[in-house]
């Protein structure tokens, strides 16, 4: 199914929820929603690149969800070796680029080495992206920002004078990518989790009932749609 727009956002940023009652309505574990869920990351990243999204980013995993229990964190960390295993070859099929943001050495050696396997077998694709936000708090994110530009001014590196909002920016975790223009956040819940809060300032928010793993690509299109149809003025106002 290939579908055109209008308008197609740059940047697509996602709060994937639902896992859980997904399964638990159908007489699953917590980990089987996980998995179904993995399946619905796979068909968003299909319909991005036929749309033309350039990035996508996914809430993988919070800092605050190492607080779960041991044994769903071991399952989603295997999950996330498993699913690269699994759709590498998707990614290169599609140029999609694999970068991660988010607290990297707290994740286990084997699931760092792994992810940098991908990361260092995409990097040349400038196509799409693929953000995966894991052990991420922006919260975290911004503190680690405001560290960096205090230690530069104790070095007489930087001017407190001159800094604004673009210095902060500058020292986010990727600096680099443009901030989402639509955060799409699945299962009916209505706040941010921690997500990207510097950088969805000005973006259009998307709500759907739909919990993640039964979210693919129609939904996702549907998405794209709503988006078509939003007044986007920044604070201005309409010409």
């Amino acid at each position: 199914m290939t579908k055109s727009f209008d308008k197609v956002p740059k940047h697509v940023a996602l709060i994937m929820d639902g896992n859980g009652r997904w399964a638990q309505e159908r007489g699953l574990s917590r980990i089987e929603g996980h998995k179904e869920g993995a399946q619905s990351v796979r068909a968003v990243l299909r319909a991005a690149a036929q749309a033309g999204v350039e990035y996508i980013t996914v809430y993988a995993f919070s800092t605050e969800n190492w607080k779960r229990p041991p044994k769903e964190v071991e399952g989603l960390m295997k999950l996330l070796v498993g699913s690269l295993n699994s759709y590498e070859q998707e990614l290169h099929d599609n140029h999609i680029r694999l970068r991660v943001m988010g607290q990297f050495e707290r994740l286990p050696l084997p699931v760092r080495m792994r992810l940098q396997k991908t990361i260092d077998a995409t990097a040349h694709y400038t196509d799409h992206t693929f953000i995966i936000a894991l052990s991420y708090g922006s919260r975290t994110e911004i503190a680690d920002a405001a560290k960096q530009i205090a230690e530069k001014v104790k070095a007489g590196e930087l001017d407190p004078k001159k800094i604004n909002e673009q210095t902060l920016a500058n020292h986010l975790y990727l600096p680099d990518v443009p901030d989402p223009e639509l955060m799409i956040r699945t299962s009916g819940e209505l706040r941010l989790s921690n997500f990207l809060l510097w950088q969805i300032s000005y973006s259009e928010f998307y709500i759907t009932e739909t919990y993640w793993p039964d979210f693919r690509e129609e939904q996702f299109f549907q998405a794209l749609e709503a988006f078509n149809h939003r007044d986007r003025r920044y604070g201005g106002v309409k010409k």
